[in-house]
């Protein structure tokens, strides 16, 4: 089965960016993929760490950006495919949004 290009590349124009992302940094990906899988849940940054096999500092770089090794701009947070859920603790907990979800249906197809 073939892929349309109208499938792949939506109207969005960050849809671009948010590829370029995921394949400059497996950890994003990882990351993207196990919040996919624990959908509509949401999880911690250790918790994250331990199920992608990395540290902590790199699941906090990747989800919101750290120097110059995970650009702010190549976030999963600033490309809006993963959300900060609000809750009652100092637990900072994240999930996948819904565009999040379409990128990865996109690549998995």
């Amino acid at each position: 089965m073939q892929i349309s290009r109208d499938n792949f590349y939506s109207k969005d124009p960050t849809r671009p960016f948010v590829i370029r992302s995921l394949r400059k940094s497996s950890v994003r990906k990882k990351i993207l993929e196990y919040l996919y899988d624990i959908s509509p849940s949401s999880s911690y940054t250790s918790e994250i760490a331990y199920n992608v096999k990395t540290t902590s500092t790199n699941v906090i770089g990747a989800i919101r950006g750290m120097g110059a090794r995970y650009k702010e701009e190549e976030s999963l947070e600033y490309l809006k495919i993963v959300e900060k859920v609000d809750s009652n603790t100092n637990i900072k907990l994240y999930k996948i949004s819904d565009f999040g979800k379409e990128i990865i249906e996109s690549l998995k197809r």
